[in-house]
């Protein structure tokens, strides 16, 4: 059995839970998620003991991965909607910048033209510092949403090894290269 999927997923009194079908919905403090479950992979909630056991039909080893994978994603689900995910960025760079205007994330990331990046419903992101290193938190219920934004961001200018310039997560180390070594000899 799948080591991760036969363990429940403990339910906190505050979420409330709906099973139908293939369907799994929750509700809580941080928001309302929905998740639709491969039909292979049974759900069951236990009211009395506030959990939920994720079951599979088939011992083959794609039904295997199918159970580990619905238990982990019924795991998010439960931590998005009672404490949140969130990922941090800096953006490195001398007259780099970030804002919010509105539904938008406006970054000057030394280009000709500012890049504007729509801001996904159920996103939130607070900029900290606006200018040189600019810090963004990128928050939600969603995890998934919540890296692929942060990823999205960091495209637009990953870091460079030289000067070590441009959009990286704040936890990131990034590999220095050392430039060209210029020799004062004659030839």
């Amino acid at each position: 059995m799948s080591r991760i999927g036969k363990q429940p997923v403990k339910m906190q009194d505050d979420v409330k839970v709906s099973v139908t079908g293939n369907t799994v919905s929750l509700e809580g403090p941080k928001g309302k998620m929905t998740q639709v479950i491969h039909p292979d992979i049974r759900i069951e909630f236990d009211q009395q003991e506030r959990q939920i056991v994720v079951k599979r039909s088939f011992e083959e080893k794609y039904h295997k991965a199918l159970h580990g994978l619905t238990r982990a994603l019924i795991a998010n689900m439960v931590l998005g909607v009672t404490k949140g995910f969130s990922k941090k960025l800096e953006i490195v760079g001398l007259g780099y910048s970030a804002k919010v205007q509105g539904k938008e994330l406006v970054l000057s990331l030394g280009y000709s033209h500012p890049v504007h990046l729509a801001i996904p419903q159920g996103i939130k992101v607070e900029v900290t510092n606006p200018t040189n290193p600019a810090r963004l938190t990128i928050s939600g219920s969603d995890k998934q949403l919540v890296g692929q934004f942060s990823a999205e961001i960091r495209g637009k200018k990953p870091p460079e090894p030289y000067k070590g310039m441009g959009i990286k997560y704040d936890n990131e180390v990034i590999r220095r290269k050392a430039g060209k070594a210029f020799s004062s000899g004659s030839a």
